[in-house]
């Protein structure tokens, strides 16, 4: 496995559309160059298989995904405790692509593993949406989950290389994409 010439560590609250912005920075680098990483993966992988749950249905934004939501958490912080690299570890196995968009950045200990590993190849960028716009992406604060590491790890500790806006404007975001997709072109 060659290692990527870029790390894109995307981090943000729920809803705020991490997923999307990854997924538009792939398909205008192409999936030849740009793979698109989930340490949330292997996490719910497995937990499914820890405690015999359907790991499909834990990758989708459903009801039964969110009834184990809180436990998945506990579960997740335990084996970070006992490994901080486990799931970065997991989801790197195998990419190939010179750029990696990891779109779940959550913990500081995320970031800290992959700097470790990847040094000057790895930059952050925080994603962002007003309560107002997640809200309308059905977002509810819920006690325990927006509150807890997994939403707020990185809310401090880490200087941001670029903050994309995502509240709907279609041509700001555009633009913001564009500026940091003539930066990754320039990488490769």
């Amino acid at each position: 496995m060659a290692a990527p010439r870029v790390v894109l560590l995307l981090s943000g609250k729920r809803k705020s559309g991490k997923d999307f912005v990854a997924e538009e920075l792939r398909s205008r680098l192409g999936p030849d160059v740009c793979a698109v990483l989930r340490l949330s993966g292997p996490l719910k992988e497995q937990y499914a298989k820890e405690h015999g749950l359907d790991f499909q249905r834990l990758l989708d934004a459903s009801a039964y995904k969110e009834s184990y939501r809180q436990d998945m958490i506990r579960w997740g912080e335990e084996k970070r405790r006992a490994d901080p690299g486990f799931f970065c570890r997991a989801a790197v196995e195998g990419v190939a692509q010179p750029v990696w968009v990891v779109s779940d950045t959550r913990r500081l200990s995320d970031v800290e593993w992959f700097r470790d590993v990847y040094g000057a190849a790895v930059r952050t960028v925080r994603v962002t949406a007003a309560e107002e716009t997640r809200r309308r992406r059905n977002w509810v604060f819920v006690a325990g989950v927006d509150d807890a590491e997994s939403e707020c790890g990185l809310d401090q500790g880490v200087t941001f290389d670029w903050v994309v806006t995502n509240d709907g404007d279609e041509l700001a975001l555009d633009e913001q994409l564009e500026t940091l997709l003539r930066w990754l072109r320039d990488q490769l």
